[in-house]
């Protein structure tokens, strides 16, 4: 079994596991509040979590009654703490230089220049005349 459904908070199980310092959740919060829950977590049929704990928490937090898991029939104990192992470790953050990137470009769709201010005016300009155009010329049915 391999599925994605919803679980109420209180019945996901933990175990002993490897991350003890869940660290500042806060932009994990802001995130769930604004986008919602991108990457659901993993539990094994028997509730218990194998990986994303700060995800749990976060929600736990916000006062979620139920989140979205994805279901795995697993009951390989080494198995289970690699996959804990592998969400923990194979991920990697943005360098440096990739997130000033991200983040300039973030500023420049939200923070357009004056010349692209100008420019998205004069195309929503045109956008209605041409469709205030196109309405006058559709034939009148009798």
């Amino acid at each position: 079994m391999n599925e994605i459904r919803t679980v109420e908070l209180q019945s996901i199980r933990l175990r002993n596991r490897i991350r003890k310092d869940m660290g500042d959740i806060q932009q994990l919060k802001d995130s769930l509040k604004d986008h919602g829950l991108l990457n659901p977590v993993v539990i094994t049929a028997d509730l218990y979590l194998i990986a994303g704990q700060r995800r749990l928490e976060a929600a736990r937090q916000l006062g979620w009654q139920s989140i979205q898991c994805r279901v795995i029939d697993l009951d390989n104990e080494e198995a289970l703490l690699e996959i804990e192992i592998a969400e923990n470790a194979a991920r990697k953050d943005f360098s440096s230089d990739e997130m000033a990137d991200a983040l300039v470009r973030l500023d420049h769709l939200r923070n357009p220049n004056w010349f692209k201010k100008f420019w998205r005016r004069i195309a929503r300009f045109f956008k209605r005349l041409r469709d205030r155009f196109r309405r006058r010329q559709k034939p009148h049915s009798n």
